[in-house]
């Protein structure tokens, strides 16, 4: 019986979010601790009549408390490149490359000797703990990703199947192809790309590669997402023994409804989470 697309599309789900989705806090208060000690010997220029000599004396004494300026302009690397007076300069903070001077004049023309000297913060290990909070922010997407991985997982395991058993997690079609001595080189394009399947099922009769994943907002990778699958899946019907499965959902496809729309119309095996709960797997899997 063929289903209806919209009907499907209404049950798609706003969100999957647990608690952990928003702020993993433990990976917050590591990254902090991993630099609390240097933070703390910071911590003395908050209160300094001469922040900028003052600065130059820690640095000499403790070179290491180098390694938490980027953080403090909520920078995640050891090299931060910089424009001045069409001059660039390259500051190394995992391993001295400029003087001290030229250090102190880094922390002064980016603001945070301005920062500490006018007391606008009390404690660079509170202020730096928030800065974390909000870079973590962008580890959403792939949580976001993991929880629909996890989901699918779930019921994966509810229909009976082991892990490393009869199905697998995030093989390679090379993987695939010497395990089970099948020739994928319709969807590898001859073996030009590499193609990794969030999960894999194999049963006596038929191995099922199957992806994954969530939208809860729109944009073009979604538009991409629906031609690339939807490529695959014609791309999987000239194949024997392999079966393609597209576990997604989220109401980010709402903004991209035509393409998914026409993915719907030619793949088979396209199913979202209301699908899951109506126990899919057990009825499609043989």
């Amino acid at each position: 019986m063929k289903r209806n697309f919209n009907t499907w599309l209404s049950n798609f789900c706003d969100s999957i979010s647990d608690y952990r989705y928003y702020v993993d806090f433990n990976k917050v208060y590591q990254n902090v601790d991993s630099i609390k000690i240097e933070l703390n010997i910071l911590n003395s220029l908050i209160y300094s009549k001469n922040v900028e000599q003052d600065f130059k004396n820690i640095l000499e004494r403790y070179p290491e408390v180098l390694k938490c300026i980027p953080i403090l302009i909520a920078v995640r690397l050891n090299e931060i490149h910089i424009l001045d007076n069409s001059i660039n300069y390259t500051y190394n903070f995992k391993e001295k490359n400029h003087s001290i001077e030229e250090y102190a004049n880094f922390m002064r023309k980016i603001g945070l000797f301005e920062l500490l000297e006018n007391h606008l913060i009390n404690n660079l290990v509170d202020y730096v703990t928030g800065i974390e909070v909000g870079l973590d922010s962008n580890g959403r997407k792939n949580r976001g990703g993991h929880l629909m991985e996890d989901l699918v997982e779930s019921y994966i395991i509810k229909a009976g199947f082991q892990r490393n058993i009869n199905y697998f997690k995030e093989m390679y079609i090379h993987e695939i192809t010497e395990k089970w001595n099948i020739d994928l080189s319709a969807i590898s394009n001859k073996g030009k790309t590499e193609k990794r399947f969030d999960f894999v099922i194999k049963t006596s009769n038929m191995i099922y590669g199957i992806e994954t994943n969530f939208y809860s907002s729109g944009g073009s990778k979604l538009n991409e997402t629906a031609r690339s699958y939807k490529q695959i899946a014609q791309e999987v019907n000239t194949i024997n023994g392999f079966t393609f499965l597209w576990f997604t959902d989220g109401v980010g496809w709402k903004t991209a409804k035509n393409n998914l729309e026409e993915t719907f119309d030619i793949m088979e095996h396209i199913y979202c989470i209301n699908d899951l709960k109506h126990d899919i797997l057990t009825k499609i899997i043989v």
